[in-house]
């Protein structure tokens, strides 16, 4: 099994700063470092509790983070920003359901990141999420008494490159120096990896249910070498969902409707109460005020898992699908890591505890702080102070560019081990091509219209060659971050362009989970049609170069072979215009073979040209 390991030299830390990881979760955020006495990682508390709400409050002098903001909830709602990673790289488009269930506005900007409206001014997600890491950078500081700099930022492992983007880049305008993006579930197995010792690999499967995202992890750990099989998951299901469920059987029950945005946030906050009250007792009830009536809310644990048993479900075809890309069996697994405050819920453990019936569930470590100590523990990996442990990561979605006939040509396969780099040598299709445009991809699909656009760009300046003498390295970087870069050389010439991939905004998670469904679903079609594409552009580029061929050397021919090369080759642009693959097969293979005969009459006529004068 193939080893690729992090950079360890990236990143260097001076001795006078403290290190950090940050989890920067949809619910609640958490700063971790490592203790220097014992080398293990621990949360820094803030008031006594680690966790700090990823919540925001506008008020007229200043912006409040956490328990704070969350006290403003049903005050001023309007001004109470929440669920802010949930916006993160993405379009209005994306998030038109979502904005009917927020009490604060966003802006559709002209297909661009979306922007969050408060009073009179807009704010991208961007800056809201580089308010709450000031704030958990100021509280680090405080408590460790040293400056900090440096940062470890984890995000859901179906975070695609734009989330990532914006992701980094709210850190930076946080004043911090991101040293890496890292996956949530791989940080949870690195907090877990600690103490691993003997020879014996072990399969584990990281379940991480937090407050807005779902995300299931395969890994085979061996040595303090951590290899991600696979990933999959939902970046629109979490415990934010448990809460709606439960807000859902209440507004059914009373027939609230057309509710004020305070008493939303009224319901909100006490569903997420009972949530996790319904963690330890089978029953909840409490009275509250609504538009001014007493409602005595109430909810039995059998209600509450009827009502989640569905979003539960979701997630177990996630790790279905996992175990099915990393190519094992549920029996395989022989340990299952629990993260995230949802996992508290009684029926996720039961749940998986019965997928998972041969492994051992494991929730020893705090399911809410396990995700940024394994953030500390990368963190202190890149300061270059642990050198025991090695981290392998996957790329979810296929890379590719399109090639002739709207192909997509992979360069980096699905839950390839990042970071990775990858060549592939192009050449171009028509006489004297100067510029040649690259159209990069992501995506499961054989025809470039079926996958997602990630860029593009225009490698110019190619020296004036026939078609097919450049030749064109292409590159693909995919670093630690998951962040893509594209390189195109043209090797005989040194021409060179690189780009790095920033898609305007990233793709749905229901846009992951469809091209993944429709790359199995449409298999049969897909071929067929890239068989077409392919046996059209071969035929399309004998076409060209036996018209070439009449052109420059029609001396060789006779009226007769003339004439039955070019009722050929109307034969083949019929084939080509009846989209009939085996008949544009046919035809191409009848006019090659009967062209060969002049091709070698040229041959001949190049080689007693090259040695004439010459003794052999």
């Amino acid at each position: 099994m193939a080893k690729i390991s992090i950079d360890l030299n990236s990143g260097t830390v001076a001795k006078s700063e403290a290190v950090i990881g940050i989890d920067l979760g949809t619910t609640n955020s958490l700063i971790a470092t490592i203790n220097n006495a014992d080398r293990l990682p621990y949360c820094i508390t803030n008031d006594s509790d680690s966790i700090v709400p990823s919540a925001l409050y506008f008020g007229k002098d200043a912006i409040h983070v956490g328990k704070k903001a969350i006290a403003q909830l049903v005050n001023e709602p309007e001004n109470t920003i929440y669920s802010v990673k949930r916006l993160m790289g993405k379009s209005y488009t994306d998030l038109q359901d979502l904005n009917h269930n927020l009490n604060y506005q966003i802006i559709d900007n002209q297909d661009q990141l979306v922007k969050v409206k408060i009073a009179n001014k807009q704010y991208s997600p961007i800056e809201l999420s580089s308010y709450i890491l000031k704030d958990l950078k100021i509280i680090a500081e405080q408590k460790l008494n040293n400056r900090v700099n440096k940062v470890v930022i984890t995000v859901p492992a179906y975070f695609n490159d734009s989330q990532r983007q914006a992701t980094r880049d709210a850190g930076k305008l946080a004043g911090m120096d991101v040293l890496r993006i890292i996956n949530e579930p791989t940080a949870a197995s690195l907090a877990y990896g600690i103490g691993l010792t003997g020879d014996e690999g072990k399969t584990v499967a990281v379940y991480d249910l937090g407050g807005g995202t779902f995300d299931i992890s395969l890994l085979y750990i061996q040595n303090g070498i951590f290899e991600v099989l696979a990933t999959n998951g939902d970046t629109y299901l979490g415990g934010d969902d448990f809460d709606k469920a439960i807000v859902d059987i209440w507004s059914k029950q009373y027939d609230l409707k057309n509710l004020t945005a305070s008493n939303r946030q009224i319901l909100r906050l006490t569903a997420e109460e009972a949530k996790k009250a319904l963690s330890t007792t089978t029953s909840f009830q409490k009275v509250v005020s609504i538009q001014g009536t007493n409602f005595t809310l109430s909810i039995r644990l059998e209600q509450l898992n009827d009502a989640i048993k569905p979003l539960i479900d979701k997630t177990m075809q996630s790790c279905q699908n996992a175990i099915y890309d990393a190519e094992l069996s549920v029996a395989d697994v022989q340990e299952v890591i629990l993260v995230g405050g949802s996992t508290r819920t009684p029926l996720v453990k039961s749940t998986v505890e019965k997928f998972f019936s041969s492994a051992k569930v494991n929730d020893d470590l705090n399911p809410d702080e396990v995700v940024a100590m394994g953030a500390a523990i990368e963190a202190d990996i890149l300061a270059g102070n642990r050198k025991d442990m090695l981290l392998l990561d996957v790329t979810p979605l296929s890379l590719g560019i399109e090639t002739l006939g709207g192909l997509m040509d992979v360069l980096i396969p699905r839950n390839n081990k990042i970071p990775t780099k990858l060549r592939k040598e192009y050449t171009t299709s028509v006489d004297g091509q100067i510029n040649l445009a690259i159209n990069v991809y992501q995506g499961e699909r054989e025809m470039v219209t079926d996958n997602r656009k990630l860029g593009e760009f225009i490698l110019q300046g190619i020296p004036a060659m026939p078609a097919g003498l450049p030749k064109v390295e292409m590159t693909f970087m995919l670093n630690a971050d998951g962040i893509l870069q594209v390189t195109a050389e043209e090797k005989r010439s040194g021409i060179k362009q690189e780009v790095q991939m920033k898609p305007q905004y990233g793709i749905s998670d229901e846009e992951i989970k469809n091209m993944l469904q429709e790359s199995i679903t449409n298999a049969q079609e897909d071929m067929d049609r890239r068989g077409l594409a392919e046996a059209t552009t071969e035929a399309d580029q004998l076409i060209y170069a036996t018209e070439k061929f009449i052109r420059e050397n029609g001396e060789l021919l006779n009226q007769e072979s003339e004439t039955v090369i070019r009722q050929r080759m109307d034969k083949i642009k019929e084939a080509i215009g009846a989209k009939d693959k085996n008949l544009i097969v046919s035809m191409t293979d009848e006019l090659n073979n009967y062209s060969r005969q002049f091709a070698e009459k040229v041959m001949d006529k190049q080689i007693n040209k090259a040695l004439k004068g010459k003794k052999i």
